[in-house]
C-alpha cells in the first residue's frame, strides 16, 4: 500500500465521546462458517496453538504481523480464521459464551454490540492489558473505546473515517470532480447517472453496509448544530425521530429516490458493491477507510481508486465527518493460552506495528513518531480532523446492544419502502429504550 509522509496532530474530537468501530451485525446464522466452524473443532487441546479469529479485514495486518512475530518467537505456532463481520460476530459471541473462546479474537471498540469491548468487559469475557506499555500512550480521549473501569481490553492500531470512495476513471468519463458541499453531489450523481454509470453502489443485503451512508450524514444533520447530542439522548431529553437524524435518513432516501443507488441495494452484497467500483460500473461507494485494501485488490489499478469526504452539508468550510477507533483484538478471559496470546498482543503495540497495521487498513494511528506514514488517500480527511469537526461513529455512544440492528433492519425497510424515515427512526426510538 502506498504511504504518505504527513503526519498530523492526534485527532481531537474523533475520540471525545469514546469510541468506535467499523461494521457490525447480530443476525443469527443458519451454520457456521467453514474456516471458523474448523477452527472451534480444535480449541479444547490447550496445545499451546494459539487462536486466533478475526474479520476478513484483519486478515492482511494480522498475517503480516504473525510473520514479523514468529522471527523472534520460532517455537510459537498459531491457527488463524478471518470471516465477514456479520459471521464472526455470532460465532465468537457464542464461542465466548459457551467457554470455547479463540485465545485473541476480533473486539469492536466502545459499546453497542455484542462484540463491542465494554458489553464483553461487562460479562467479564475478557483479559485486563493494563499493564502493558503500549496502553500508557492512548490519549484519554479515547477512553472509552480502549477502556471499561479503568481497565484496557482492546488493542486497536488508530482511527478510521467514513467517506467516499471513488473510481477516478468513471469520475474522469463523467467529466466531473469530488463535490465539496451537498448540492455538488446532486449534481455529480446525475451527471454520472446520465453517462450510464451507476453513482453510488450500495451493498445494504450485508448488514454492516446499510449504516454507512447514515454515519456519513448525521455529523453535518445533528452534531454540527448540536454537539451534546449524545448526552441529551441519554438524558431523555432528545430523540433520533425528532432530531437532524431525520434529515439524515430523508437524505439517504433522497438519493435512492432519484435513482442514485444500483438497483436492488438490499440484494446487493459488501462484495457486489466492491466490485461495482472497481470495475468502474458504478462511481463510488460510502465505506469505511479500513475497506480500502480490499478495494484495490478488486482492481487491477488500484492508483485509480480515491476517497474523499462525502458532503452531508452545503458549506464546504464547515463539513463534519465520522471517524473513530478501528476494529481491534481482545483476549478471552479464558483463553487456553493466555500469556502467549498476551504477549502477541503486547509485540503488536510496539510502535513500529502499531504503524504497520495504521497502513494496511489505511488508519491513522492512536500514537505517533517521526516513523508514522499516513496514507495519502486521507490528506483531504486530514484538515477536517485537525480543526474539531469529527465525531465518533454514532453506535458508540448507544446504550445496548439493540440499536444497531434496529438501524440495519429500519434502513433495510426504508430502501425496500416498507416504512418511511418516521417509522424508521420510531424503530430505533424504541430499541434505544431498552434495558441493557
Amino acid at each position: 500500500m502506498t504511504t504518505g509522509s504527513r503526519t498530523p496532530p492526534l485527532p481531537g474530537t474523533v475520540g471525545r465521546r469514546g469510541f468506535l468501530r467499523i461494521g457490525g451485525g447480530a443476525a443469527a446464522l443458519a451454520a457456521l462458517p467453514p474456516a471458523l466452524t474448523a477452527c472451534s473443532g480444535s480449541s479444547g487441546s490447550g496445545n499451546g496453538k494459539i487462536r486466533i479469529v478475526g474479520v476478513a479485514d484483519q486478515q492482511k495486518p494480522v498475517e503480516e504481523l504473525l510473520a514479523a512475530y514468529r522471527k523472534s518467537h520460532p517455537d510459537s505456532t498459531f491457527a488463524t480464521s478471518f470471516a465477514p463481520t456479520d459471521q464472526v460476530q455470532t460465532v465468537v459471541r457464542t464461542q465466548l459464551a459457551g467457554g470455547n473462546a479463540p485465545d485473541v479474537h476480533v473486539l469492536f471498540p466502545g459499546s453497542g454490540s455484542a462484540m463491542s469491548m465494554v458489553e464483553l468487559a461487562k460479562a467479564g469475557l475478557l483479559t485486563d492489558l493494563s499493564a502493558q506499555k503500549w496502553t500508557q500512550g492512548i490519549p484519554k480521549n479515547f477512553d472509552a473505546a480502549y477502556r471499561y473501569e479503568g481497565k484496557t481490553y482492546l488493542y486497536s492500531a488508530g482511527s478510521s473515517v467514513i467517506g467516499a470512495i471513488y473510481n477516478k476513471k468513471a469520475f474522469a468519463e463523467a467529466g466531473v470532480q469530488p463535490p465539496t458541499t451537498w448540492s455538488e453531489l446532486l449534481d455529480v450523481c446525475a451527471t454520472l447517472k446520465a453517462k450510464g454509470i451507476v453513482p453510488i453502489a450500495l451493498g445494504a443485503q450485508t448488514p454492516w453496509v446499510t449504516q454507512l451512508i447514515s454515519y456519513a450524514l448525521v455529523p453535518n444533520a445533528v452534531y454540527a448544530e448540536t454537539p451534546g447530542f449524545d448526552a441529551d439522548m441519554a438524558a431523555g431529553r432528545a430523540t433520533f425521530a425528532d432530531s437532524g437524524w431525520a434529515d439524515a435518513l430523508g437524505r439517504y432516501k433522497e438519493l435512492q429516490t432519484k435513482g442514485y443507488f444500483n438497483d436492488n441495494p438490499n440484494g446487493t452484497t459488501f462484495e457486489q458493491q466492491t466490485s461495482l467500483v472497481a470495475s468502474g460500473k458504478a462511481a463510488m461507494a460510502v465505506q469505511v477507510s479500513a475497506v480500502l485494501s480490499t478495494f484495490r485488490d478488486a482492481t487491477r489499478t488500484p492508483d485509480d481508486l480515491g476517497m474523499f469526504p462525502f458532503p452531508g452539508g452545503d458549506d464546504a468550510a464547515k463539513l463534519w465527518i465520522p471517524a473513530g477507533i478501528v476494529v481491534g483484538l481482545g483476549v478471552a478471559a479464558h483463553a487456553k493460552n493466555p500469556d502467549q496470546a498476551k504477549a502477541f498482543v503486547e509485540f503488536l503495540g510496539r510502535q513500529e506495528n502499531i504503524n504497520a497495521w495504521a497502513t494496511a487498513v489505511s488508519a491513522i494511528p492512536f500514537q505517533r513518531d517521526a516513523s508514522t506514514r499516513i496514507d495519502p488517500v486521507l490528506d483531504g480527511f486530514l484538515p477536517i480532523i485537525d480543526s474539531d469537526r469529527a465525531v465518533p461513529f454514532m453506535d458508540q455512544a448507544w446504550p445496548n446492544a439493540e440499536v444497531q440492528p434496529a438501524h440495519f433492519a429500519a434502513v433495510q425497510d426504508l430502501l425496500a419502502g416498507k416504512t418511511d424515515v418516521k417509522g424508521a427512526l420510531g424503530q430505533m426510538d424504541t430499541a434505544y429504550g431498552k434495558k441493557s
